[in-house]
């Protein structure tokens, strides 16, 4: 009774914990691991009492991962393993009596509110629960009943369904299994044990005999015999002339089949013998007596033939078994393909069983992937029983189902272990369905790296870091990027690649050269320097000129190798004589809008006596210095330009307002003419640009420092 009363205390701490927990809403469902709100409909396990959404022990029921280890019995719960055939369907109430149950904010979630009336879990307890339909396992019965001990012959009151039996010291006397013994053990549990009497038994025939255990097959005698010998019985019947042709039987043996009162039509079957008699047979006496013939054909059906065509026998009518059929039976396979000839009736039986051809079936099985490929198929419906074996969308697991059409279902395996990033410091907690990747991480990564520099990428899930982005300087061959050597003949900068082992290349100088407008003191001494240039060229034959300046400088030569003399001396030198109008239009440079605003600005400076070199507004330091042929590639090619100006600018904004003291972007693989523009506009922002890579992977990458 002292572990009876444990046991219902137990039940009680139980079922409060459910109540409590679901009516605060604290209980968690195992499946999804997300709290069991008072208005989800629910399942209960009726053999751990766990509760669930209904939803979610549905798609359990449904996935391979719950089905149990012989694959027959059923899907398993999943906090106790109990296999269960029947899968969910309906949201009911603990007791089971109300489907969708609505909520009562003065009744216990997903219950009806009624008294539970369900069977208690003890066998012998005739009484139904009493209280309100509630979670967990129904209390123990509190009804006093009068018990007996096993041999019923001493009585006590216990608690009603209490499993403890008692025993008294008296005999058990209990008739035993033979009917005709009592049991001489002590109370005991349990039915008595067998008879162990030997007896001697005999066969229904009475030729036969064995020994056994009183009490053994007592069920099958029939007063005389308790078994089947298993022989020909032979016993005479009641003509006393024939034997019993029957196996060893029970019960007396039946009338003999050729007694005159027994056989009322001849051996065929097809005349009465009564008609025979009126065409003068002779009467029947006895069963010995032959029995008259009709003299038709017999027409027996014989054991061969077919479903379309059955043999008989051909024979008179006669008495005893039919002579063997003398025609052919053809016999076809199952599937009907093929046919073949039989002669023989039991070679007929055998073959129309066994008989296959070996003709393989084309068809698709139900997957729709699979050929059939049985021999001699009849199956309708070409059932695939593969294994589909696909990989699922975890790429780990594969699918466990028979060979199925479409996409598989996702993989339903679980892992109830925390999922971390690298360091540890981003976590996905259980469950954790199977393929998840770990989780983004902010923080700054923490993996070794093969350099000393700062890392600027976050934690990651790969084993391999990417690339170092801290920029370094390293110097080209010559220790310079385009050659900055001046060249022979006008002293720019030669802008070709780096050629350290090599001279200058002869090329066409790029450099723009700005001429005022009609500024003869400026064209003579262009004509001096030029000329003094060409005596330089003549003597070492190499003729270098600028693009911005060659029409005029050929214009002007004309006249310069004649005067050298006089412009040494000072004098001047009129070319317009030398050319004529339309070479000098060509040559002379046209006034533009920039023109007319410096010209404006000068007039209003020499008006309010401002210096030329003054700059009070800080109009010439304020803005982007864009270069000319920076403008120019902009005219070409604006969005370019444009998306090159505003990644710079997301850039140093991103310095200025973040916590690291610097940033870099790499811009992809691009031509030379892209490059040089993003170096030009990097001069501009006040940014380092470095290149890096050979040919055609050659890229730029960019770095802003607070």
């Amino acid at each position: 009774q002292l572990g009876d009363v444990s046991c219902r205390r137990n039940t009680f701490l139980f079922a409060g914990s459910l109540i409590e927990q679901l009516t605060t809403e604290k209980y968690e469902c195992m499946v999804c691991c997300e709290v069991v709100r008072i208005v989800a409909p629910v399942w209960s396990c009726q053999n751990c009492y766990h509760v669930f959404h209904l939803n979610c022990i549905k798609k359990w029921a449904r996935s391979p991962a719950s089905q149990a280890e012989d694959g027959n019995s059923g899907w398993r719960c999943p906090a106790c393993q109990n296999a269960s055939m029947q899968v969910p369907k309906t949201y009911t109430c603990f007791c089971g009596k109300v489907h969708n149950p609505e909520w009562n904010r003065n009744d216990i979630p997903h219950s009806c509110g009624e008294l539970c009336g369900k069977k208690r879990q003890s066998l012998d307890c005739p009484h139904l629960c009493n209280i309100l339909c509630h979670p967990g396992p129904c209390p123990s019965c509190p009804a006093f009943v009068t018990k007996t001990c096993e041999c019923g012959q001493t009585s006590h009151s216990v608690r009603c369904g209490q499993s403890t039996k008692f025993h008294c010291s008296n005999v058990c006397g209990n008739t035993l299994n033979c009917g005709k013994h009592s049991c001489t053990q002590v109370c005991h549990a349990g039915k008595c044990s067998p008879c162990q009497l030997i007896v001697q038994q005999v066969c229904y025939c009475g030729s036969n005999f064995k020994e056994v255990l009183c009490g053994t097959k007592e069920e099958f005698s029939d007063g005389l015999g308790n078994f089947s010998c298993q022989n020909i019985c032979g016993k005479k019947l009641n003509c006393g002339r024939h034997n019993c042709t029957q196996v060893c039987h029970p019960q007396p043996c039946q009338l003999c089949p050729r007694l005159p009162q027994v056989v009322y039509r001849c051996p065929c079957g097809q005349t009465p013998l009564s008609k025979l008699l009126e065409l003068g047979c002779v009467e029947r006496k006895i069963c010995t007596d032959p029995i008259p013939s009709c003299g038709k054909t017999c027409g027996k059906p014989l054991s061969c033939g077919s479903y379309e065509f059955i043999h008989t026998c051909e024979s008179l009518c006669h008495e005893g078994d039919c002579r063997p059929c003398s025609r052919t039976s053809n016999i076809y396979c199952r599937c009907g393909f093929k046919k073949k000839v039989s002669y023989d009736r039991f070679l007929f039986l055998i073959a129309a069983i066994t008989f296959m051809c070996d003709k393989r079936c084309n068809k698709k099985r139900s997957c729709g992937r699979h050929k059939c490929n049985e021999v001699c198929c009849v199956d309708i419906e070409h059932k695939c029983s593969l294994v589909c074996g696909r990989k699922l969308n975890c790429g780990l697991h594969r699918c466990e189902e028979p060979c199925h059409r479409g996409n598989c279902q996702p993989c339903w395996q679980t892992s109830f272990d925390e999922l971390t990033c690298y360091c540890g410091e981003s976590v996905i907690y259980p469950p954790v369905p199977c393929g998840t990747q770990p989780p983004e991480c902010k923080k700054t990564c923490t993996r070794p790296h093969d350099c000393d520099h700062p890392v600027y990428h976050s934690c990651h899930s790969e084993e391999k870091c990417p690339p170092c982005t801290y920029l370094t300087q390293k110097w080209c061959m010559g220790k310079h990027e385009p050659c900055i050597i001046p060249r022979l003949y006008c002293n720019h900068p030669c802008m070709a690649p780096c050629h350290p082992s090599s001279s200058c290349p002869t090329t066409s100088c790029s450099a723009k050269v700005r001429y005022s407008k009609e500024n003869p003191l400026q064209i003579h001494r262009q004509i001096v320097w030029f000329s003094y240039q060409l005596i330089r060229v003549v003597t070492k034959n190499d003729v270098v000129l600028c693009i911005g300046s060659m029409t005029f400088f050929l214009i002007a030569a004309i006249s310069i190798a004649t005067k050298l003399t006089d412009l040494q001396l000072g004098d001047s030198v009129e070319i317009s004589r030398l050319i004529t109008k339309k070479e000098m239009k060509q040559a002379r440079l046209q006034c533009d809008e920039e023109c007319l605003a410096l010209q404006r600005n000068r007039h209003l400076a020499e008006a309010l006596e401002i210096d030329d070199n003054s700059d009070p507004f800080n109009v010439r330091s304020s803005g982007p210095k864009y270069s000319d042929l920076l403008k120019e590639d902009a005219r070409k090619d604006l969005k370019f330009v444009s998306d090159i100006e505003k990644e710079m600018r997301m850039l140093v904004e991103a310095v200025n307002k973040g916590k690291h003291t610097k940033k870099s972007h790499c811009y992809p693989p691009m031509n030379r003419d892209h490059r040089r523009i993003i170096h030009e506009l990097a001069q501009v922002y006040g940014i380092e640009s470095v290149s890096y890579d050979n040919e055609p992977k050659r890229n730029v990458v960019i770095t802003a420092v607070k």
